[in-house]
């Protein structure tokens, strides 16, 4: 069977060169053993669909060729997504921006920017509601209800500039006296309402231009 498998490459090979201008096509088919590898020695590797000689690297040419197209497509549709975002100019001149609500828990805050500025966004809990509610004005250095700083309907939140009226620097949320914000600075404190209560601070943290577009989202400016 060797001999006989030998013969055939041999006679394919034989043929190609022994008559001029006929191309002469060497059989690989399969017939033996080990003859098949020497038969097909310097005429490379020949991969089909149902080798199993190789699978492996055949399903990583697959996954690669797949992943360099996907790959490719994003880079094609990257610049067509980067135009939808505003530009740094159009965000510093003070566009609306929107923020999801969903991921505060009660009690907590987080900070974002807007126009530069730093925004503090509050879930105050409903201990910290009743008590902003319940603080009498007149012992407030700058009298304001809590009602008139936050949203009808949505109490529960808090939306303020961070940055403290005395000498512009940034207050820690959830520090001081009264559950609000502390000013390291020069030692203002703020209530959870963001009320001056406490220290050389002449006016509330300012409450910026916002509106809920629905229950869990807010636009501010």
């Amino acid at each position: 069977m060797r001999g006989k498998s030998g013969h055939s490459a041999a006679a394919g090979v034989a043929g190609a060169g022994s008559h001029p201008g006929t191309l002469g096509v060497p059989s690989f088919e399969r017939s033996g053993g080990g003859s098949t590898g020497a038969a097909w020695k310097g005429f490379g590797i020949v991969t089909t669909a149902s080798s199993a000689d190789h699978p492996t690297r055949r399903d990583f040419l697959f996954v690669a060729t797949g992943a360099v197209a996907a790959v490719g497509g994003v880079a094609t549709l990257w610049p067509f997504i980067s135009q939808m975002n505003p530009d740094a100019s159009t965000i510093a001149a003070g566009a609306p921006i929107d923020v999801d609500l969903t991921p505060i828990a009660e009690g907590q805050d987080i900070k974002v920017f807007w126009r530069g500025k730093p925004i503090y966004i509050m879930n105050r809990t409903k201990k910290q509601v009743e008590e902003a509610q319940k603080v009498p004005l007149a012992s407030l250095p700058d009298p304001q209800t809590d009602q008139a700083r936050t949203k009808e309907g949505h109490e529960q939140w808090l939306v303020v500039i961070g940055i403290c009226t005395h000498l512009g620097c940034i207050p820690i949320a959830h520090e001081g006296n009264y559950d609000g914000f502390f000013c390291p600075c020069h030692g203002s404190q703020y209530d959870s309402s963001g009320r001056i209560r406490q220290g050389p601070a002449p006016a509330n943290l300012p409450v910026p231009p916002y509106q809920f577009v629905s229950d869990t989202k807010i636009q501010i400016g």
